[in-house]
């Protein structure tokens, strides 16, 4: 696992992730949880039923999945009767500490968040304890540097959900007989850096070389990025341009903006065509479909989870440590596989 990271956080539904509504006629995401918390986790001094302001506070609060997990959040604290303050950090460590303070300062009921460098973990939620706010963590888990877990955390269950793109892909594959195509190769974008992500991409290799075992493993290629899709379209690049053999690229990686990166890339590279992509999130597959069209893009599936369960999740989680609940210490979301034939279905108004 690694050190970096992010937002807040869900918890009941069927999406698969990690991704996006919270609209009636959205399919419910089924939950795992394991673990408890203790509600004394960033204090519990508030009292549930006093009106109040929570804070989310985003690693990268300009990204759709940030924007959109953020509404969702702000919708069930409103529901609750307080008040819901967006914060984006910027992917900026003083940036985030300086949004913690204010926090802090302004006596928050509580905080929801995805940290953007997960080393700092220890420090944030000492300095909420201290001041008895509660805290829950999104997406990015508050953790130690074992990988333990110290808050409350709602996000996607990664290592499953980076197991259905494999799947996909490896299907994909051995329908096509890729194996045996010398120019075809599969690129995965890594986030080595973020401990959310490390297991979707581990899902992702080991489940398609699991499934198509005949795949040769030299032809396939990792493109570390820091998860955002300028950094991923760098990335795939490099891979691309150190790799002209590969003609036909599968492509699927750890978020959705780094394979929309990559998508971008073989556009560039004139290698589109005959290329095929797999998202996670589907929250930007979507908007390729939209407006391209399938035929119009090499997206050509997704790992679907709702952004909006995860932000509805971690407000949830969050007023059960309030009012001084016990609950569980992680709290998943699974994901579905949705194609240009099923996405609308699917993803209900979180299509659109």
């Amino acid at each position: 696992m690694k050190k970096t990271a992010a937002i807040i956080l869900a918890a009941a539904m069927a999406m698969g992730l990690t991704a996006c509504s919270g609209f009636d006629d959205e399919k419910p995401a089924e939950t795992t949880t394991a673990g408890t918390a203790e509600t004394t986790t960033g204090g519990t001094q508030t009292e549930a039923g006093a009106k109040g302001v929570v804070y989310g506070i985003y690693k990268a609060g300009d990204q759709t999945w940030f924007i959109d997990e953020g509404a969702a959040a702000q919708k069930a604290v409103e529901e609750k009767g307080d008040e819901f303050i967006y914060v984006d950090a910027k992917m900026n460590p003083e940036e985030y500490l300086k949004a913690i303070d204010n926090a802090i300062a302004n006596k928050a009921k509580g905080i929801v968040t995805c940290i953007p460098d997960q080393t700092m973990s220890q420090a944030v939620v000492d300095k909420c304890k201290e001041a008895g706010i509660p805290i829950v963590s999104a997406d990015d888990a508050l953790q130690t540097e074992a990988g333990e877990k110290i808050a409350p955390w709602v996000g996607i269950n990664a290592y499953v959900i980076g197991q259905a793109n494999g799947q996909w892909l490896a299907d994909y594959a051995n329908k096509n007989n890729l194996a045996e195509d010398p120019e075809c190769g599969l690129m995965i974008l890594t986030m080595d850096t973020v401990s959310s992500c490390v297991p979707r991409a581990e899902g992702e290799y080991d489940k398609f070389t699991e499934v198509y075992p005949d795949f040769p493993k030299e032809r396939i290629y990792k493109a570390d990025h820091d998860g955002t899709t300028d950094k991923g379209n760098v990335a795939a690049t490099s891979v691309i341009t150190a790799h002209p053999e590969i003609k036909k690229w599968l492509v699927t990686g750890a978020n959705e903006e780094g394979t929309i990166g990559a998508v971008r890339a073989l556009e560039s590279a004139g290698l589109d065509a005959n290329a095929t992509a797999v998202g996670l999130g589907a929250y930007m597959a979507k908007d390729e479909w939209n407006n391209k069209g399938a035929d119009g893009t090499c997206m050509k599936a997704a790992a679907y989870f709702s952004s909006d369960s995860v932000g509805a999740g971690s407000v949830n989680v969050l007023y059960d440590v309030i009012s001084g609940k016990e609950v569980p210490i992680e709290t998943a979301v699974d994901a579905v596989i949705v194609t240009p034939e099923n996405y609308k279905e699917v993803m209900g108004k979180a299509a659109e």
